[in-house]
């Protein structure tokens, strides 16, 4: 890979933008929360939220939550803080070419992970495709999806100021808004590693890099997260699942903080169905046994069951994913 992936995932910076006034109102995209949605303009009390479920209650779901593409009106005449992404002030713009030519450009939204550091690790990748689902004519492989999932959360985690470091890299590859991902064998591990077939030696060498880096950011908030997409019978639909060190409670806590966010987002966006994810503890896993910052494995869904593909092939539902997780993030850092 001929960019430096260091540089990168620390922000290379492209210049300013001034942006405009804060906006009266503002569309729902896949996986907003009221919460996430004020926070993204700025907006952060609990005056500014009872205001927001004031002035949008016909457009709110019987939980307060948000449907997408609706249109809804911030709170009026509150001011923001001066983080806030649409105030006048001059706000970071980075330069990510891991994204694609269509993402590669972040704007920095607030500051709220400012000294956070990221590890995100997508399953399998180079000369293992991981598991293989049939869907229709098509072959939906494990590391294409997972990979998708992950660029679009380091993009989010960007966007809110944290640092965050690609354990898994495809030179060509960027954010993809299609169905059908296709299948190929170039991703490296960071900073540009050619994946070795053995998983032990995959396992290894992604681990190894993000606990020299774990090193470098010494005194920092770290945390890696892997995802998966699991593989088991093809009639078993499965829900997101979190594991993490039996001996390591920033570990479970951080997994929690995330399947408290799914677990309020599926009682909103299907509430005629329970979330039977969960959070368990799972010590043989090599990722969350050797990580030196606090780790979670994450299992996405199941590649091979029909219903779970549809949160795979559709590009809003791989989006809200890492919506989701960034919220769980979020819950874990501002609670440290």
């Amino acid at each position: 890979m001929r960019f430096s992936a260091f540089l990168l995932l620390l922000c290379l910076l492209a210049g300013p933008v001034f942006s405009q006034r804060v906006p009266t109102t503002v569309v729902a995209r896949p996986g907003d929360g009221a919460h996430a949605l004020l926070r993204r303009y700025g907006f952060t009390s609990g005056q500014h939220f009872r205001q927001f479920v004031e002035l949008n209650q016909a457009n709110l779901t019987s939980g307060n939550g948000l449907i997408v593409g609706r249109t809804y009106r911030l709170p009026p005449g509150a001011a923001a803080p001066a983080n806030a992404p649409t105030l006048a002030h001059a706000s970071s713009v980075l330069k990510a070419p891991v994204f694609g030519p269509q993402y590669a450009r972040v704007v920095v939204r607030d500051r709220a992970l400012r000294g956070a550091v990221y590890y995100l690790s997508a399953g399998h990748g180079g000369p293992d495709p991981g598991a293989i689902g049939r869907y229709g004519p098509h072959r939906l492989a494990e590391d294409e999806y997972a990979y998708d999932v992950t660029l679009r959360l380091a993009r989010v985690l960007m966007e809110h100021g944290a640092t965050v470091y690609l354990l898994v890299q495809d030179p060509n590859d960027g954010i993809r808004d299609a169905s059908i991902l296709p299948i190929d064998h170039d991703e490296v591990t960071f900073p540009h590693q050619r994946i070795p077939l053995s998983q032990l030696g995959r396992l290894q060498q992604r681990v190894g890099q993000a606990n020299k880096l774990y090193a470098r950011h010494k005194g920092a908030y770290q945390r890696l997260l892997a995802l998966h997409v699991d593989s088991r019978s093809k009639g078993q639909n499965i829900d997101v699942f979190f594991y993490h060190h039996a001996n390591s409670a920033a570990g479970q806590r951080l997994a929690r903080n995330i399947h408290q966010v799914f677990t309020a987002r599926y009682r909103r966006a299907q509430p005629n169905r329970s979330y039977s994810g969960n959070v368990s503890a799972r010590s043989s896993l090599y990722v969350v046994r050797n990580s030196h910052a606090p780790a979670v494995f994450m299992e996405l869904g199941n590649i091979q069951n029909a219903r779970d593909q549809q949160r795979f092939v559709v590009a809003d539902n791989r989006q809200a994913l890492a919506n989701w997780i960034y919220e769980g993030l979020l819950a874990d850092y501002t609670r440290k």
